[in-house]
């Protein structure tokens, strides 16, 4: 953690905008000294976060799952249920075809992508405050050269990883539905076309072109929308943590701001999962479409 005692503005909102990396050098493996690597270093928070996340999420539904009561169902039980078919009808609304793997993939998206976002409303100075008290930052002494950064969506390898996969699960259910020869028929008349021959030949590369250039932005647009939002709203709220550190004053005024973030975000964190989801229901009922 940096302290703003120790830091100023710009040097306070780069310390909690940097990852904890590790990376392989001609020294060995390294912490934090990771400008050079490029690819290969290691956001060990936002791995490490999402995991957990993910792991809870697995864990609670398959405890609500195995004690599921009919009658006098509890909270968590309600809320699992509300959850579910709020989900499965969203997949019968959008998808066209027939998959069981929809439902259970657009269900995990939704919730772990909901899980993953509500860590933007902790402080974002509380947790590396517990890791260095804890010495869990075994990374050095040195404040300025020990990073957690807890929001994964804000790391723009997370959102990517995700829309690869559903990228990836596109193109093979593209070709599973369609044949290889569909789908590169799609690809190449599709969307000029004509009865002449001549004519769709001239038309190929263009459509290809076009094709091609609207296929590979479904990840890239469903990756940056999600980062590039909860991005934003990691940086207004180092910016609010700034203002709280100006004295009883920005202490107060910091604290109003956070919580009118804060409720503003109620809406923002299921709303970008929900956005998500949908797309890749979309997507991936339009890669099962053989007409």
């Amino acid at each position: 953690m940096a302290s703003s005692e120790n830091l100023d503005s710009v040097g306070y909102i780069k310390h909690h905008l940097q990852n904890l990396q590790v990376c392989k050098t001609d020294q060995g493996w390294v912490w934090n000294q990771c400008q050079d690597a490029g690819f290969w270093a290691i956001n060990v928070d936002s791995l490490l976060f999402a995991f957990l996340l993910g792991a809870l999420f697995c864990f609670s539904f398959w405890r609500v799952a195995k004690n599921a009561k009919i009658e006098n169902p509890g909270k968590w039980q309600s809320m699992v249920e509300m959850v579910v078919e709020f989900v499965d009808k969203s997949v019968k609304d959008t998808f066209h075809g027939k998959n069981p793997l929809i439902a259970p993939l657009a269900l995990t998206i939704f919730v772990w992508v909901v899980l993953m976002n509500m860590m933007d409303w902790i402080p974002v100075d509380l947790l590396p405050w517990v890791a260095e008290q804890t010495n869990v930052h075994v990374l050095g002494n040195d404040p300025h050269t020990s990073y957690l950064k807890f929001l994964p969506t804000a790391d723009v390898n997370i959102t990517f990883s995700l829309s690869i996969g559903v990228f990836l699960l596109i193109l093979f259910y593209s070709i599973k539905v369609k044949g290889i020869g569909g789908f590169i028929g799609e690809l190449t008349l599709h969307p000029f076309s004509s009865k002449n021959k001549f004519v769709q030949v001239l038309l190929i590369p263009v459509n290809l072109l076009m094709e091609t250039i609207g296929l590979i932005a479904k990840p890239i647009s469903l990756g940056l929308r999600l980062f590039g939002n909860l991005y934003a709203a990691e940086l207004l709220f180092i910016l609010i943590a700034i203002l709280m550190s100006t004295g009883i004053g920005g202490l107060v005024g910091g604290f109003i701001s956070y919580m009118g973030w804060a409720i503003f975000h109620i809406l923002v964190i299921p709303l970008q999962a929900f956005i998500f989801m949908m797309l890749t229901i979309v997507y991936l009922s339009q890669a099962h479409e053989d007409h």
